[in-house]
């Protein structure tokens, strides 16, 4: 859901001039900007390095929620796969913007007792690491627009009980909510002109994504 958002902006804003999306299908999209990269093994990114040559920002919106889930498998899906992309992209062009979607409540001290908190802080402070100019996002409710739709039915089914809500909700906690598109927005943001902050709270997600619409 993130990342259609975010590939709709790309799509959209006269200052990104080439997308590759590297997914596990496609997008059913055509745009003479588009350019898919369909693959299966999101772990080891070794055999796809030449095709990421040029590239200027990576967008990293892959991800999964921590329901059902034990940390062992929720770190190979979170930290293995989100690093796997990141060392590759510090391999093929070292200080790349790197743009992770984290989310609200991380807990940075990999300490806390909230599993999912604690593994995407890992995740966030390993990324950090690496010889990239990365931002770590974190969003906390995101309000999907443009017709885009959650593919998990949970979800889908909350987003759209919740859609006649959000309007209320931004006017009441405009620093808990957002939407994909200020997302997607915000990323393009930050690879043209940076941030003096690494980690993003919501309400600087949302001032980016103000000063992207304006440029866009």
């Amino acid at each position: 859901m993130v990342g259609a958002g975010v590939l709709h902006e790309c799509l959209r804003d006269d200052r990104v001039d080439e997308v590759w999306a590297v997914q596990r299908s496609s997008s059913g999209r055509s745009h003479p900007k588009l350019r898919e990269l369909i693959r299966t093994d999101f772990l080891d990114f070794r055999d796809a390095l030449e095709d990421f040559h040029g590239a200027d920002a990576c967008f990293f919106c892959l991800g999964v929620s921590a329901v059902g889930k034990g940390e062992e498998e929720y770190s190979r899906l979170t930290f293995d796969l989100t690093l796997a992309a990141g060392r590759a992209m510090a391999e093929v062009t070292p200080g790349m913007t790197f743009c992770y979607v984290s989310g609200q409540g991380t807990d940075s001290s990999e300490k806390g007792r909230v599993m999912w908190a604690r593994v995407k802080g890992r995740t966030e402070n390993a990324l950090l690491q690496l010889p990239l100019r990365a931002y770590m996002l974190r969003p906390g409710y995101i309000q999907p627009l443009g017709g885009i739709k959650s593919k998990t039915r949970v979800y889908s089914v909350f987003y759209r009980v919740m859609a006649p809500v959000y309007p209320v909700l931004r006017r009441l906690t405009p620093n808990l909510v957002t939407t994909n598109e200020t997302v997607g927005r915000a990323m393009i943001e930050l690879a043209l002109r940076g941030y003096p902050k690494r980690i993003l709270e919501v309400r600087d997600i949302n001032k980016q994504g103000a000063k992207g619409a304006e440029g866009a």
